[in-house]
């Protein structure tokens, strides 16, 4: 009987091994583009994670992910004694098992320096090793020589930056006069920094969204107080490595998490009216007209901000309908803005319910 245990115990393991499952995210296409659900910073035990490489894969399979970057630290591996310092090790323990798993893996390393110029990811590189320089500048130029993406990490993390408020110093602007800074941190753990939408604006730079897990992601972000880890949403022209590293350099993201999406406002209104569609009214009596909005996401919107005689808020909850009564002297279409879809520093979407 304990023999049967056994095997039973291992036949399950086998066939979990074999047969994974991803978590289906509902987050629709753009016109043109797919929607690749990615997580561009990720540590293991190469640095100062707990978790090992294949298990990171593992993990962003569950959570329905398409891509994922390990982006150990080059200047701090506190396990050295215990993990050899090779850092590529964990791009090349997780590649093939990646590419098993249907997920693009990004070759990826943090440089970890004091403020300024902070933390940085360089993403899309070749050898990790040869980044790490004396010189943060050096580091810089050598991931630039491998067309790396240059990401600036949790520009206002307040082991760095005490009251919570991004700065740009001298190096980043010399970063970004050279056109070697890409993409910078709106939403990195738990914490976002909404001053980084002017850099983004003013410097033409990509915004991302990243979980900078350490630990195990699932006792992190846990219902009721998460639905998702933070991703960045790329929106590739095909779900290939060389197709996502376009996208992110031409600066093709939107941020989720929290029930937030944060992005430029050109990507943000094709994907909410993506996510919803409005039905014709279906009934009406002397004074109102009945009809339904469909979400057909897994982000629930607020609306507020109604005109005069309309709601003054509609929730659209996640993958549901709602049903709006309207007095029929309000005249289509009903004008809200989107309280959880942010495009700027202190500015939400704006839409329109046409019925």
């Amino acid at each position: 009987m304990k023999k049967n245990s056994i095997l039973i115990l291992l036949l399950t393991f086998i066939t979990l091994s074999i047969y994974g499952q991803r978590k289906i995210v509902k987050l629709p296409n753009l016109p043109g583009y797919i929607t690749l659900k990615c997580d561009f910073h990720i540590h293991t035990v190469f640095s100062d994670a707990n978790v090992w490489p294949t298990v990171r894969i593992d993990e962003a399979v569950r959570d329905g992910l398409d891509a994922l970057a390990f982006t150990d630290h080059l200047e701090y591996t506190p396990h050295k004694n215990y993990v050899p310092v090779d850092f590529n090790a964990a791009w090349k323990i997780g590649e093939t098992y990646a590419k098993e798993r249907n997920l693009i893996l990004v070759h990826g390393a943090e440089i970890t320096r004091k403020m300024p110029p902070g933390h940085f990811n360089a993403l899309f590189i070749s050898d990790a090793s040869l980044i790490l320089q004396d010189s943060v500048w050096d580091s810089f130029e050598a991931a630039i020589k491998q067309g790396a993406f240059l990401q600036w990490n949790h520009p206002g993390w307040k082991a760095q930056q005490p009251d919570g408020i991004p700065r740009m110093y001298d190096i980043h602007e010399k970063l970004i006069k050279k056109g070697w800074l890409h993409g910078v941190e709106f939403f990195n753990s738990n914490e976002y920094y909404p001053l980084v939408f002017k850099f983004a604006k003013d410097n033409n730079l990509t915004l991302t969204g990243n979980s900078d897990v350490h630990g195990v992601i699932s006792e992190i972000y846990k219902e009721p107080d998460y639905n998702n880890r933070p991703m960045t949403l790329v929106f590739a022209k095909e779900r290939t490595s060389d197709a996502l590293k376009e996208a992110m350099f031409a600066g093709r993201t939107m941020v989720y998490f929290q029930d937030k999406l944060v992005g430029k406002e050109e990507y943000a209104k094709p994907f909410i009216y993506q996510c919803i569609s409005v039905g014709k009214p279906y009934y009406e009596n002397e004074k109102n007209l009945y009809f339904e909005v469909t979400n057909n996401s897994d982000v629930p919107f607020y609306l507020v901000n109604g005109i005069p005689d309309a709601p003054a808020s509609i929730t659209l909850a996640a993958n549901s309908v709602t049903r709006i009564v309207i007095n029929k002297k309000v005249a289509a279409p009903l004008v809200y803005d989107v309280k959880n879809v942010i495009i700027g520093e202190n500015e939400v979407l704006k839409i329109e319910l046409k019925y």
